[in-house]
């Protein structure tokens, strides 16, 4: 049993606690951020040393701190990138008219130079286990990259449950490059590619003729491809996961409580906001796209409102990205937008709060005019008005 269940236990320890620890660090305040990044470049650098020192031992000891080294070698990875060391050159949100490629184009721009590194410390730990036995290490990155670049795809693509909850304050852009959807095409072929790695792997592990270091490294590796399997299914699961990494998130008011009650939707719809701002000073008013993506705090202005009729008909698809921009802070410090439009097949009403939307049918009372409202501070209301025209079908 210890031959197996030791590294199954070792793997799963190791990945959900270095989990934790990465969001609960990237959820602490920016100023904290200097120190999360010297720890984890002391661990990278440790990670290194430790990949070359257990290079030439094949026992089941150096298959344990092999595929420590190697985890700890993508966390470092994974820290830079979502504490926003090391992204790339679009730090802002995805306009919602792109479509196709040019979507992609901006989504990777967000993280080249993470994708970059990523290769980089891949080769690098080539160079150090040149003529080595033990390469787990490397393999422990590599499958790790995997797990990441293909859940990062298929939010990308498409997928009902995307994780935004997750994604700190300073990265809340990156919603707007992803999609709600109930499944995409890539979705299918990423898990039966990673199951297929994982029986392989685990034919290895079990083979009659694995000494115990290849019984642990097999195992090791198989429990990550597994869980990379479990991370993608529950993508697009009915199921509320959030307890399994609530322990590492740090929650703020504005992401988790709407300004407006569910039950004061009726009146909201019958009665419009009145549309004009509440007096803000020049200072205020930021001008420069950055500064959507990097509200200034809820100290700077007074609450302002903003209402429109929206449009006759809407694309629910570009509904949805738009509302997304919108959490990710493309328009301003925005707290909460609801509403109610028609699309081609019904009436729909949408609700965003932080980085959180949900889009449901509405059956109107009687006769009924679309309309969007929105609470927030410095709201950019010429970009946001375009946004919600932009939504219209195509006639």
């Amino acid at each position: 049993m210890s031959t197996y269940g030791l590294p199954i236990l070792f793997t799963l320890v190791l990945w959900w606690s270095s989990t934790i620890v990465i969001l609960y660090l990237d959820g602490l305040r920016q100023h904290t951020f200097a120190w999360s990044l010297t720890l984890f470049s002391v661990l990278a650098a440790l990670a290194l040393w430790g990949v070359s020192a257990t290079g030439g031992d094949v026992s089941a000891a150096g298959a344990y701190c092999a595929f420590a080294c190697g985890v700890a070698a993508w966390a470092w990875q994974i820290a830079t990138f979502y504490l926003g060391f090391i992204t790339g050159p679009r730090v802002t949100a995805c306009d919602p008219s792109l479509r196709g490629w040019k979507r992609f184009v901006a989504g990777f721009q967000t993280c080249a130079h993470h994708e970059i590194a990523i290769v980089a410390m891949a080769i690098l730990m080539l160079v150090l286990l040149r003529g080595q036995s033990n390469t787990l290490a490397f393999w422990t990155y590599c499958v790790l990259w995997w797990m990441h670049a293909s859940a990062k795809l298929n939010v990308f693509l498409g997928a009902p449950n995307l994780g935004a909850e997750f994604l700190p304050q300073h990265m809340r852009y990156l919603v707007s490059y992803m999609a709600r959807r109930p499944m995409n095409l890539f979705f299918p072929i990423s898990v039966s590619a990673s199951t297929v790695i994982a029986v392989v792997l685990a034919m290895k592990a079990i083979s009659a003729e694995a000494s115990p270091f290849d019984a642990a490294a097999y195992s090791m590796l198989t429990t990550l491809m597994a869980l990379a399997i479990l991370e993608h299914w529950l993508l697009v699961a009915p199921l509320d996961t959030s307890f399994l990494w609530k322990w590492g998130v740090k929650s703020t008011p504005s992401d988790n409580q709407s300004i407006l009650n569910r039950s004061d939707f009726q009146a909201i719809v019958e009665r419009p906001v009145d549309p004009r701002p509440a007096a803000l000073g020049d200072d205020d008013c930021a001008r420069d796209a950055s500064d959507y993506v990097r509200p200034r705090g809820a100290s700077l202005g007074a609450m302002e409102s903003w209402s429109s009729n929206g449009p006759t008909v809407c694309d629910d698809v570009v509904l949805s990205r738009l509302l997304d921009s919108i959490g990710a802070g493309a328009f301003g410090d925005i707290h909460c937008v609801k509403g109610v439009l028609q699309t081609r097949k019904a009436w729909v009403r949408f609700e965003t709060v932080g980085a959180m939307s949900d889009i449901a049918p509405f059956a109107p009372p009687g006769r009924l005019d679309p309309l969007v409202v929105a609470l927030g501070r410095r709201i950019d209301r010429v970009r946001l008005q375009a946004a919600f025209e932009a939504c219209a079908v195509s006639q």
